[in-house]
C-alpha cells in the first residue's frame, strides 16, 4: 500500500513488483515484498524451485511476512515436499490467522498428508467463512468433499464457485463428475482415516487376489470334478479330490489374510468400494456353491437342479459379475446433466475426455433399454424405441458431435447403430411378421457391443483412457492464492496505534453497526491489529468475522477491512483491504 501523496512513477514501479511482472532478482534486493513478487511470478510460470528460492529470500528479510511463508508453502507442495509445505503454511496462519489465503494454503497442504483430511476441511471452511465471495475456498471445499465421495456437498461447493465465476473450468468439470457419482481411484480409502493409504491399498489388493484365486481355483476344480464324475463314472474319487481342493482354498486364504494388517478398516473399505465388496461376496458364494456341488454330485443321468445351479455359479460367475458391472455402470448417475457441464467447459481437454465417457454411458443405457424392448412379448411396445433417436438429437445439441467424430469414431458408430436398432424395432412393432426387422435390431445391438469391445481393446493396447467410468478425470487446480498480503505503511500503523478516533464497524444481528473502540493495543510486525472491544462486537464476529476499522489522523484517514478473531480478551484483526485518503479525498487501495 502507498499513501496518496507519493508520485505516480514510484507507485507504478511498486505495482509492477507486487503484481509479479518481474521474475528476475528485484532491483531492491532488500525489499522482501519484491522477492515475494518474483516468487509469485515464478510459480505462475511453473518454476517451483526458483520460486522457493525467491520466497526464502523474502522470509529471510522479513520473517513476519505472511506472504513469503505462503508462497514458500505452495512451492514446496509443487516440489512434492508436503510436510515442509504444511510447516510453512502453518507459519503463515500463525502470522495472519484471519487471512483466507493463508487458511486456504494450509488446507491445500494438509490434504496431501494422510490422515489430515479433517484438518484440511476445517481450514477450508474457515477460508470460506473469511472470504465467502472468493471462488478458491469453495473450490477446495468441493475437491475435499469429492475425494471423500460426498457428491452432494461437493456439488453445492462447485455451484458456489460458478455463482462467483461462471467460467471456472475446474468447478464446471468437477460438478459434472458429481452427477456421474465419480469415485476416486482409491475409493476404498477414506481420506479422513489416519491409516496410510498404502496399507489400505495393500489390503484391497490382497482381498482382490484372494477372490480371483479362490474363484479360479474352484472353477477349474469344479470342471474337473464334473468331468470325472459324469464322464468317467468316478463319483467317489471326484468327491475326494474336490474336497482336497478346499485345502488349497484354505492355504490361499491364510496367505492373503497375512498381508492384511488393518482388519479393523476392512468393513468400511467394503462399504466404500462397491466392486471390492462384490468380489469378496461372490468368492464366499462360490465357496458355498462348491461345497453344495460336491455334496450333491450326481450319478450319470441323474443331474439335479441344486447341482446344476452350483456348477453354473462356480464356473460362470465371471460372466454374471461382468454383466452386473455393465448394468450398474450404465445406470448409475445422471450422465445427461454431466454432459451439459462438460460441454460448457469443452475448452478443457479433461472436459472433452469426460464428455466422451458420458456419451458412452448414455449409449450403454440406450443399449440396455433397446435390449429389453426387443425381448418383450408385446410387439407394439417396441414403438418406445423411437425415444432413442429423439434422445440422441437432444444429446447432440448439448455436445459437439463434430469433435466426437474426430476423437472417437467407435463412439459415433455405436450411436449410429443404436439409432438403426431403434428404428428397426419400431418398424417390427408396427408391421406384423417383420422378422427381418427384429433380426436387424438385434444385429445392430450386437454391432454396438462389438464397437464397445473394440474401443476397450484399443484403449488397453495403446494405454489410453477407455470408454468406462475409470477414465473420468477431475480437474485439480493449485490450492493457493499468490496475491500479496496487505502492507500497512508506517503512517497507518502509527495512526491506528495512537489515534483517539478509531471506529470498529461490523455486522450485528440487525444490520451494520459502528462503535468507538476502547483501544488499539498494538499492531504486530505482520500487520495484525489487536483491538479491545465490547461484548456485542465479540458476539458479532462469531457470526460474521468480517469487520472494518476507521482511523482518523490530522493529515489523512484510513479504512482497514479484514477478519477479526476473538482471542484472550482482544479482537485480532488481519487486514485485507487498506484505503488511505488524504483530505479532501484522493485515495489509493491495495487488496489481498
Amino acid at each position: 500500500m502507498r499513501w496518496v501523496g507519493n508520485d505516480a512513477e514510484e507507485s507504478s514501479a511498486r505495482a509492477r513488483r507486487e503484481t509479479g511482472s518481474e521474475d528476475s532478482a528485484p532491483k531492491d534486493s532488500a525489499d522482501p515484498r519484491s522477492w515475494c513478487a518474483v516468487a509469485a511470478t515464478r510459480l505462475g510460470r511453473d518454476q517451483p524451485e526458483a520460486a522457493l528460492e525467491a520466497a526464502r529470500q523474502a522470509v529471510d528479510r522479513e520473517p513476519h511476512g505472511e506472504w513469503g511463508h505462503r508462497l514458500a508453502s505452495l512451492a514446496l507442495e509443487r516440489l512434492g515436499r508436503a510436510r515442509e509445505a504444511v510447516d510453512s503454511a502453518q507459519e503463515a496462519v500463525r502470522l495472519a490467522p484471519g487471512s483466507w489465503a493463508a487458511r486456504l494454503r494450509l488446507a491445500g497442504a494438509l490434504r496431501r498428508i494422510p490422515g489430515r483430511w479433517r484438518e484440511a476441511w476445517a481450514e477450508a471452511q474457515k477460508a470460506v467463512r473469511y472470504a465467502p465471495e472468493e471462488p478458491g475456498p469453495h473450490s477446495l471445499s468441493g475437491d475435499l468433499a469429492l475425494a471423500r465421495g460426498d457428491h452432494r456437498r461437493a456439488a453445492a461447493a462447485y455451484r458456489a464457485v460458478l455463482r462467483r465465476d461462471h467460467d471456472h473450468v475446474g468447478a464446471r468439470v468437477n460438478l459434472g463428475l458429481t452427477f456421474l457419482g465419480w469415485e476416486a481411484p482409491d475409493v476404498h480409502h477414506d481420506p479422513a482415516w489416519e491409516v496410510d493409504p498404502a496399507e489400505t491399498g495393500q489390503a484391497r489388493r490382497a482381498l482382490q487376489v484372494w477372490s480371483w484365486q479362490v474363484r479360479g481355483l474352484l472353477a477349474i476344480a469344479m470342471t474337473a470334478v464334473a468331468v470325472a464324475a459324469l464322464g468317467f463314472d468316478l463319483h467317489l474319487q471326484a468327491q475326494i479330490g474336490g474336497a482336497v481342493v478346499l485345502g488349497g482354498v484354505l492355504a490361499v486364504t491364510l496367505r492373503q489374510a497375512g498381508k492384511i494388517r488393518i482388519w479393523s478398516h476392512v468393513p468400511a473399505m467394503l462399504g466404500r468400494d462397491l466392486w471390492l465388496s462384490v468380489a469378496v461376496s461372490v468368492a464366499f458364494f462360490v465357496i458355498a456353491a462348491y461345497v453344495v456341488g460336491l455334496a450333491t454330485l450326481p450319478e450319470p443321468d441323474t443331474i439335479s437342479w441344486a447341482w446344476s445351479g452350483a456348477l453354473g455359479l462356480v464356473v460362470f460367475n465371471p460372466v454374471a459379475v461382468g454383466l452386473l458391472w455393465l448394468l450398474v455402470e450404465a445406470w448409475r448417475g445422471r450422465p445427461v446433466k454431466a454432459l451439459t457441464e462438460f460441454a460448457l467447459a469443452s475448452s478443457s481437454r479433461v472436459a472433452r475426455r469426460n464428455m466422451d465417457v458420458a456419451l458412452w454411458i448414455i449409449a450403454g443405457r440406450a443399449w440396455w433399454g433397446l435390449l429389453v424392448l426387443s425381448v418383450l412379448p408385446v410387439p407394439w411396445i417396441a414403438l418406445a424405441a423411437l425415444a432413442v433417436p429423439v434422445a440422441m438429437v437432444l444429446v447432440g445439441r448439448r455436445a459437439n458431435l463434430r469433435g466426437v467424430v474426430r476423437r472417437d469414431r467407435w463412439l459415433v458408430g455405436a450411436l449410429g447403430f443404436l439409432v438403426a436398432s431403434a428404428i428397426s424395432l419400431a418398424v417390427a412393432g408396427v408391421v406384423p411378421g417383420m422378422a427381418r426387422a427384429w433380426q436387424g435390431a438385434w444385429l445392430a445391438l450386437l454391432a454396438v457391443a462389438v464397437a464397445f469391445c473394440a474401443r476397450a481393446v484399443r484403449a488397453r493396447w495403446r494405454g489410453t483412457p477407455g470408454p468406462w467410468r475409470a477414465a473420468l478425470t477431475r480437474v485439480e487446480l493449485p490450492t493457493g492464492d499468490i496475491s500479496p498480503s496487505s502492507d500497512l505503511t508506517d503512517e497507518v500503523r502509527h495512526a491506528v496505534t495512537f489515534s483517539r478516533s478509531v471506529v470498529l464497524s461490523y455486522t450485528g444481528p440487525d444490520g451494520p453497526r459502528s462503535i468507538a473502540v476502547s483501544a488499539v493495543t498494538s499492531v504486530s510486525r505482520s500487520g495484525e491489529l489487536r483491538v479491545i472491544a465490547g461484548e456485542e462486537a465479540w458476539e458479532a464476529v462469531e457470526r460474521d468475522p468480517r469487520v472494518a476499522i476507521f482511523v482518523g489522523d490530522p493529515r489523512f484517514w484510513a479504512e482497514v477491512t479484514g477478519v477479526a478473531i476473538a482471542d484472550n480478551e482482544v479482537l485480532r484483526i488481519t487486514p485485507r483491504d487498506v484505503v488511505v485518503r488524504e483530505y479532501p479525498g484522493r485515495q489509493a487501495r491495495v487488496r489481498t
